[in-house]
């Protein structure tokens, strides 16, 4: 039986994925053209399992010698023999049992490899000649090829390769280069430590541009749970599960399959979920989204840990999230670039957002919590969490109330352009602990600005809209209940909130319930 997989490559006999046809023909396009070019995506953004994949989808044209430059040492890399002896170890192992090459001219090659004098130079020249007598056009592969980038020796085999296949005319080479990583070959100065920063000066200008996309899309999601469908027979509704997958990861195709495997494996069979088929449904698929929010594992750390080692990429981010400020998207700006990079960020029209729904709220979760410690808000929503809950339900117009009370004592003399900038902040403070371990919360990008931010609740399979705004009076205000009462029919909902701050002296706080457009709102004025 198939399993989701999210641990190493995948294999399509073994395991639930996407269909990867298209982008394998994609990519042979480059190839038959002779490109030189890098993959470079994000950790765990499926580069291990399309470059196996093409392997096989190259074979009856290409002789694809397929390395991998994790298996390389530290030590393979302190001398030119060193890595050259590696190097040729690792061709041969990788190529297919079937392959015509001529023996003799793999012998040469080894024996240069077993000769202590034997430096790059003599490699490429062994290199040159497998390419010349071989019966098919060589492609050479080499994944994590960013593991080896902090040192001398792997900049100029480079160098030499593209010298190789920069005159391919004259001296035979590889048909195509393919280098696979987290780095750009163009970006090779972020792996390397600054009394180095020398070693950039190659020029790698030949790189053609990789513009396949990689990210999975709600067609081919879908067909994936209908492949699991036809096996299972869970009666999910495979098009609208497939939307609400791409909706919290937007494709990111690490996310999709531990969603799904976290459905799979970990919630069905629960006393919430007792089988597939409770658990492939709206509430099975959030309690999945709670799930990998709390867990620990390599993706997020890597997240994490960025923000720690990058203050500027910190600031970035915050900024984003809490002050809605619109930040252009640069590539020539060295931190935007490095986190684009890294797929934790992206360019939408011109602006820099958060790449999906899911690395969001885990950002949100980890700045709330540097501050929740000593929040008095966060206290007060600990304190009062238990009268929220009535009947399994949330009552989200008393934790309005509650918190414009809270609000009221604490911050009623506060600077108010401090407020302005936290406000979002405040909120979320508050609400985080009474829905914590129960339910979700994430902010609908489409309306995160300084002015105005729609908060969306999940709790126990029911949506509450909070949007908050600054008050900038009575007619903004009618703008905003009209903006709500849109906002609510599209998600069908007859019940939204609008939170609003409220800075002028003559103010009244409370709540009133008003009627727009059908929708009732509680509109809450601190």
């Amino acid at each position: 039986m198939k399993r989701f997989n999210t641990e190493g490559a995948c294999n399509p006999s073994e395991n639930y994925m996407v269909d990867l046809t298209e982008r394998l023909r994609q990519i042979k396009g480059l190839i038959d053209q002779g490109k030189y070019f890098s993959i470079n995506r994000a950790r765990q953004y499926g580069k291990t399992t399309t470059l196996s994949a093409l392997e096989q989808f190259l074979q009856p044209e290409y002789l694809v010698i397929s390395l991998d430059f994790q298996f390389l040492t530290h030590e393979n890399f302190k001398n030119e023999h060193a890595f050259v002896s590696a190097f040729v170890d690792n061709l041969i192992y990788a190529l297919p049992s079937d392959h015509s090459l001529d023996e003799d001219v793999l012998d040469n090659l080894q024996k240069c490899a077993d000769l202590e004098t034997c430096g790059l130079s003599k490699l490429f020249q062994c290199l040159s000649a497998l390419c010349k007598v071989s019966d098919k056009p060589i492609v050479l592969i080499i994944d994590e090829v960013d593991s080896a980038t902090n040192n001398q020796v792997f900049l100029d085999f480079l160098a030499l390769l593209r010298g190789y296949y920069l005159h391919r005319a004259k001296r035979p080479c590889f048909r195509s280069v393919i280098l696979a990583g987290v780095y750009d070959i163009k970006q090779l100065q972020y792996k390397i430590r600054p009394e180095e920063e020398h070693k950039t000066n190659s020029p790698w200008n030949i790189a053609a541009d990789f513009d396949i996309d990689m990210e999975l899309d709600q067609k081919g999601i879908q067909k994936m749970l209908s492949e699991y469908e036809n096996d299972h027979h869970t009666g999910m509704q495979t098009d609208q599960m497939a939307g609400l997958l791409y909706a919290y990861t937007s494709g990111y195709p690490y996310l999709v399959s531990r969603l799904c495997k976290l459905m799979d494996e970990k919630i069905a069979g629960t006393r919430e979920f007792s089988d597939k088929t409770a658990v492939w449904t709206r509430e099975g698929f959030l309690e999945a989204v709670k799930m990998l929010l709390l867990e620990k594992n390599s993706l997020f750390e890597s997240l994490i840990n960025k923000l720690v080692d990058f203050p500027q990429l910190r600031e970035i981010l915050y900024s984003i999230l809490f002050l809605g400020n619109k930040v252009a998207y640069n590539p020539d700006q060295e931190t935007i670039d490095f986190t684009s990079m890294l797929g934790f960020v992206k360019n939408d029209n011109g602006s820099l957002v958060i790449s999906n729904r899911i690395f969001e709220t885990r950002l949100y979760n980890y700045f709330l919590s540097n501050e929740e410690i000593s929040s008095v808000l966060s206290g007060a929503g600990i304190a009062d969490k238990n009268q929220f809950i009535q009947d399994g339900k949330l009552n989200m117009d008393l934790v309005l109330n509650k918190f414009q009370i809270h609000w009221n004592e604490l911050y009623h003399s506060a600077d108010e352009k401090f407020v302005e900038n936290n406000c979002r902040k405040f909120f979320l403070l508050y609400l985080k602990p009474i829905i914590n371990g129960t339910g979700n919360y994430y902010i609908e990008a489409q309306t995160r600005n300084n002015r105005r931010t729609d908060v969306i609740v999940d709790y126990r399979g029911i949506q509450y809209i909070i949007e908050i705004k600054i008050w900038r009076g009575n007619e903004y205000n009618e703008r905003g209940e009209l903006q709500l009462a849109d906002y609510l029919e599209g998600y069908n909902l007859s019940r939204g909130y609008l939170l609003s701050f409220n800075f002028n002296k003559q103010k009244v706080i409370g709540s009133r319930e008003i009627v727009c457009k059908g929708k009732k709102i509680l509109e809450v004025v601190v």
